[in-house]
């Protein structure tokens, strides 16, 4: 129990505004606006308007600020991700400290956006163009090796719906072009992959011949490429945009005194149903911890993991977070009201730095008992709820996320049987990055998660 203050009497003016459901009225009273009228002196509650539900009196109220609930921290893992909607290729491969060996590598499927080469045109060069999109995770400093090379089947997952973060597609082991570059993914020009041309020219006779004249037959012929790290690389996952990657196929003609060049480009299909498209991400040599995650159901608990949980966007690793004794709060002598609701999770000291970087928000959902993921966490406002990284203590190596929870918690409190819900954090646009995180537990002196609860106490007239 930390602080709280007494009110008695007549004074200044504090604004109880309230909405609660109709089957707590018993626990809270009768619904009602009310104006406190406080006796003068220098004690002040709130200076500003806030959410209270039931009967308050003019005496005994009491605010109290509650940071000893329990909060049950854990890691889990989602089997796959959706990756064929991702807003971004992932192409690279770093070694994590604590995630081991973390990979990523794009599936595509390319489409010419001509089918007609004049008759006189001859080939001159093919190579491919990745345009960065200014994301990256690790090491930039360090050189990356890009291979790209062709599918050796159609680009359709298995479900006939989507591509995963697992998916696997056979591919040639025979390199269509290669490039070792240190990343600089703030530039505005972009990286150029010189191509075989072998393959260009034999595109080019199809193409000018007119063997392949449509969508389907191009498919047919080309199924696709994919663009995969370098298997000793230790740098940087990159970011690359797929709306302006392209392979270019340059041509020219013979004018009367002079050659005039032409290009085909062939983009990345991101149009088709289903998308053939993907990011396939993984990660080996992992921690003994994260080992034991076989599958989505399976919750470990941060107090078998040292005191600590992870969250890795892409791969899936995500904090499962449980309130078991929120209800003990009507224990407290006397009627009741939450004002507000604030959980404080803290990451380990040393876990990050400017490479591993923390990013400022993080996203939280809804899950089930099974870890099935069913709604992205909602306020009040029908806003999405975020977890904000507090940097004011920095200096201190005193950093947290902190998150608004008031109305979560309100409908735990109303919810009268327990349903095995829980909330997970997961990084903004989880399915197109490879951010990490390396959360406290709630053992020892200094808890690493703490759920803050601003709680009205009054008595109800009878």
């Amino acid at each position: 129990m930390g602080w709280s203050i007494g009110v008695s009497g007549l004074g200044k003016r504090i604004y109880f505004w309230y909405q609660i459901n109709e089957r707590m009225r018993k626990l809270y009273g009768l619904i009602a606006l009310l104006t406190l009228m406080v006796s003068c002196s220098d004690d002040t509650i709130n200076d500003s308007d806030f959410v209270a539900g039931g009967t308050f009196t003019d005496s005994n109220v009491r605010v109290v600020l509650i940071d000893t609930m329990n909060v049950e921290t854990y890691t889990t893992k989602f089997d796959s991700l959706v990756t064929s909607q991702a807003s971004r290729m992932l192409i690279g491969k770093y070694i994590d400290p604590v995630f081991g060996a973390v990979k990523s590598s794009s599936f595509a499927e390319i489409l010419p956006n001509s089918y007609y080469i004049d008759p006189d045109a001859v080939y001159d060069s093919i190579g491919f163009f990745l345009k960065y999109d200014n994301y990256y995770y690790n090491d930039t400093l360090k050189s990356n090796t890009i291979h790209i090379k062709e599918l050796s089947e159609l680009l359709y997952p298995a479900d006939g719906s989507d591509f995963y973060n697992t998916s696997k597609v056979g591919f040639l082991e025979e390199d269509l072009g290669s490039l070792t570059y240190t990343p600089r993914p703030f530039e505005t020009d972009s990286l150029y992959i010189k191509l075989s041309d072998i393959l260009g020219a034999d595109i080019f006779e199809q193409l000018q011949q007119k063997n392949i004249t449509n969508t389907e037959e191009f498919r047919d012929y080309l199924h696709g490429i994919t663009l995969q790290p370098g298997e000793d690389d230790d740098g940087s996952i990159v970011g690359f945009s797929f709306a302006t990657s392209v392979m270019r196929m340059y041509y020219s003609i013979s004018e009367v005194e002079s050659r005039t060049q032409y290009t085909i480009d062939f983009a990345i299909n991101t149009t088709s149903i289903p998308i053939p498209f993907f990011n396939q991400m993984s990660v080996v040599e992992t921690n003994e911890y994260l080992k034991t995650l076989t599958d989505r159901e399976v919750a470990l608990n941060s107090s078998e993991s040292d005191n600590q949980s992870f969250i890795q966007s892409g791969i899936g690793y995500t904090t499962r977070i449980e309130f078991p004794n929120l209800k003990t709060l009507f224990d407290i002598q006397g009627q009741g009201t939450l004002l507000n609701a604030v959980l404080k999770i803290k990451p380990v000291l040393g876990s990050y730095n400017d490479e591993l970087a923390l990013r400022d928000n993080l996203s939280l959902f809804v899950v089930d008992q099974n870890n099935d993921l069913t709604e992205q966490l909602m306020g009040w406002d029908s806003s999405a709820i975020q977890a904000t990284l507090n940097r004011d203590g920095e200096e201190y190596n005193d950093i947290y996320y902190e998150i608004p929870l008031t109305t979560y918690i309100e409908t735990l409190l109303l919810t009268e049987r327990e349903t095995g819900d829980a909330i997970i954090l997961l990084p903004e646009n989880y399915n197109s990055t490879v951010d990490r995180f390396v959360i406290m537990g709630n053992e020892g002196s200094d808890k690493g998660v703490k759920l803050e609860l601003t709680y009205a106490i009054y008595d109800e007239d009878e």
